[in-house]
């Protein structure tokens, strides 16, 4: 079990870095002046890792996420995928989010079809498409559910819909905003199980919005944790000494996973939760 700062932290995942979040600050104008959401965020990720960002609402936790898929652009510093300065969206940055956003005049099939048949329109005519589809649709057990339409569907089959559509297009990292927070607690611990099988296979490199302490720790290699907005940074950092694969009723019987939580849990509550947001 170790704990890190977030320069050690960083500074550990230098080498052979993937995805590089270097000296992000986001500003934005306000009518009291400059409100700094972000300020010098550093962070450094492996490819086919996969971490984990927690803290409180306000934080930043989504902005940081947006400015990874290329939805805004930071106000200094920048961010890297392989080397590449990211600028704008593209399909190697998929998000997936916790209301679905799925077309809801479309079946589970067609929502997925659409994203393919857009990113990759040589699948759609030589053939492949159809196959891509009927695939990422097994992936998450929803082949009887192909025809269905997002109305006639649970939340937890929406959402292995978006997941599906997401992984359809082979994106280099797997940005996910909340996508098990509207969920109930049976569903959600089943995704979780489904996530992890499914990155087991893919070795897409993750990074999730979570603010389940018990869910980071049980999916995640690494627990970025963020101070209070505004102005804010990356705290600290949990390394995850749990190996893979992971059960959870065994997760639970180690010493370290508790240790871990109350930390997170320290953090979290007790040195923050009483700042100004």
């Amino acid at each position: 079990m170790q704990t890190l700062s977030s320069t050690a932290a960083s500074a550990t995942r230098t080498t052979g870095a993937y995805l590089e979040i270097d000296g992000v600050t986001k500003v934005y104008p306000s009518a009291r002046g400059a409100h700094t959401v972000l300020d010098g965020v550093d962070l450094s990720v492996a490819e086919g890792e996969f971490v984990c960002l927690i803290g409180h609402s306000g934080c930043g936790k989504s902005t940081l996420l947006d400015m990874v898929s290329g939805f805004r652009q930071p106000t200094t510093g920048e961010v890297r995928l392989n080397g590449e300065r990211i600028i704008d969206p593209g399909p190697d940055r998929m998000v997936v989010f916790q209301n679905y956003s799925l077309l809801p005049w479309l079946s589970a099939y067609d929502n997925i079809a659409l994203a393919v048949n857009n990113v990759f329109p040589e699948l759609q005519r030589n053939g492949q498409a159809k196959a891509i589809v009927e695939e990422h649709l097994a992936m998450v057990g929803l082949s009887e559910a192909a025809h269905k339409k997002p109305g006639s569907l649970s939340g937890g089959m929406k959402q292995r819909v978006s997941i599906a559509r997401a992984l359809a297009l082979k994106p280099k990292v797997l940005l996910l905003d909340e996508p098990f927070g509207a969920l109930d607690p049976i569903t959600r611990e089943e995704l979780q199980e489904e996530l992890l099988k499914i990155w087991a296979d893919h070795r897409v490199t993750v990074l999730m919005i979570t603010h389940d302490i018990d869910e980071a720790l049980f999916l995640a290699d690494r627990v970025v944790m963020m101070t209070n907005g505004p102005a804010a940074t990356i705290g600290e950092v949990l390394e995850l000494p749990f190996a893979r694969p992971r059960v959870r009723a065994r997760l639970l019987e180690q010493p370290e996973y508790f240790d871990l939580r109350n930390r997170a849990l320290d953090f979290l509550y007790r040195r923050y939760a009483h700042d100004d947001e």
